[in-house]
């Protein structure tokens, strides 16, 4: 990726709804939230939520976005996507690594996340960035049914790939 098309990464805000949740319509894989659903990630008198999202330096486009609800210590990482003419292309990475850097800057110790046993690519990106398999939940998944894998990222150690 070059530095030209490196995404800028900032925080979600309302008027960037309606294309975040084009992406996600887009996207078989992505949970399809409602708009009161995203309402909520930005209203500051809900669950405290890292929401932030990729856009294109030079068009402003929003590209992808990543929302993480954050309890003391913990995180869990709620929904990560990217539009599909940028996937494949290190967005995912950015969003992730920032996400990662916000959330340490809170305090938290760790961060959790749930991915369809079929989504290899996801489980790849996750393994690179150090997240390792603490289990599974059977049947977790509807339309088609299969198993969530569970992956956990500890955020004390210094000396982890993030």
């Amino acid at each position: 990726m070059s530095a030209t098309e490196l995404p800028h990464i900032r925080a979600l805000i309302a008027a960037d709804l309606s294309r975040v949740m084009e992406i996600a319509e887009n996207l078989k894989d992505a949970p399809h939230w409602t708009q009161p659903a995203w309402g909520a990630v930005l209203d500051p008198a809900g669950p405290h939520r890292i929401a932030l999202v990729a856009e294109d330096a030079q068009t402003g486009t929003v590209q992808g976005f990543a929302v993480a609800a954050v309890q003391p210590l913990e995180a869990e990482l709620e929904l990560i996507a990217v539009a599909p003419e940028r996937q494949r292309q290190g967005w995912a990475r950015r969003l992730l690594e920032a996400l990662v850097r916000e959330l340490r800057q809170c305090g938290v110790a760790g961060v959790h996340l749930e991915v369809r046993a079929s989504n290899e690519a996801a489980q790849a990106l996750y393994a690179q960035l150090g997240f390792a398999e603490t289990g599974r939940r059977p049947r977790y998944y509807s339309a088609p049914v299969e198993d969530a894998v569970l992956l956990s990222l500890a955020l004390a150690r210094a000396d982890g790939p993030m």
